[in-house]
């Protein structure tokens, strides 16, 4: 009959574009496990200087993130952001302080971690080198909260709207501080009352989500189940053939 021919067409094609998926979710694994090598030569290479202005447009998350890189500046001290975090340490706030450069313009420095109800201390004075991550902007705020820049309610460093509610133009970038960097000496002892807390740093966590395997079988099963439809339906064809009168 023709809607069993319909059908049958009908998961071939399902079976071919299952079958398509399959492959692309594996092109991406090999994608991600090379991307996921790359970050960890940046990780621990030695730093590196940060991008200037002028390749600034070259930036992405492909070349860019998680490179070791170093400044040379001074803090603006005046000029503190609290970011919600969450961390190995507990949940608290990351500490972002502009860092005024001669080469690089006004770069974020996530200086560290400090914990509930604590005020950073100072960022040091005078000139400072500083080395770390690159992380690029993160927009629009975290997971179901967004940013509120007049309530200085901050989910996520985003650096456009950082640098709007400070009257600061900043790279498009910011850079998690290692461990021990000026402005970033660590104090993690907090008795839950209020105190000033050195930012700790170096906490950075470096997580790649690697499902593409898990979607490859799944797109091949079903073009697996699609194909089975297939055979069961041109046999019922057949068998309904030989029985007709």
């Amino acid at each position: 009959m023709i809607w069993r021919w319909a059908f049958i067409l009908l998961n071939l094609s399902a079976c071919a574009t299952f079958i398509a998926l399959g492959n692309w979710q594996l092109d991406r694994l090999s994608w991600k496990k090379a991307l996921i090598s790359r970050v960890e030569q940046r990780v621990s290479a030695p730093a590196v200087p940060a991008p200037t202005p002028g390749q600034w447009r070259e930036l992405s998350r492909e070349s860019h993130e998680y490179l070791h890189v170093s400044l040379y500046g001074r803090f603006l001290a005046e000029y503190n952001t609290l970011v919600v975090a969450a961390t190995e340490k507990g949940s608290g706030y990351w500490v972002l302080t502009p860092l005024l450069t001669d080469n690089h313009g006004t770069v974020l420095i996530n200086r560290g971690y400090i914990g509930q109800g604590a005020q950073p201390a100072p960022a040091p004075g005078g000139e400072v080198t500083v080395s770390g991550l690159l992380r690029l902007t993160e927009p629009d705020g975290g997971f179901l909260r967004a940013n509120d820049p007049a309530a200085k309610r901050w989910y996520s460093r985003d650096v456009v709207a950082i640098g709007s509610a400070l009257s600061l133009s900043l790279a498009p970038y910011f850079v998690d501080a290692d461990t021990g960097q000026p402005g970033s000496a660590g104090n993690v002892d907090f008795d839950g009352e209020q105190s000033v807390q050195n930012p700790l740093g170096g906490l950075t966590v470096i997580n790649f989500s690697n499902s593409h395997r898990v979607y490859a079988l799944t797109w091949y099963t079903l073009a697996l189940m699609a194909a089975g439809a297939c055979v069961f339906l041109f046999r019922d064809h057949l068998h309904h053939s030989k029985t007709r009168p």
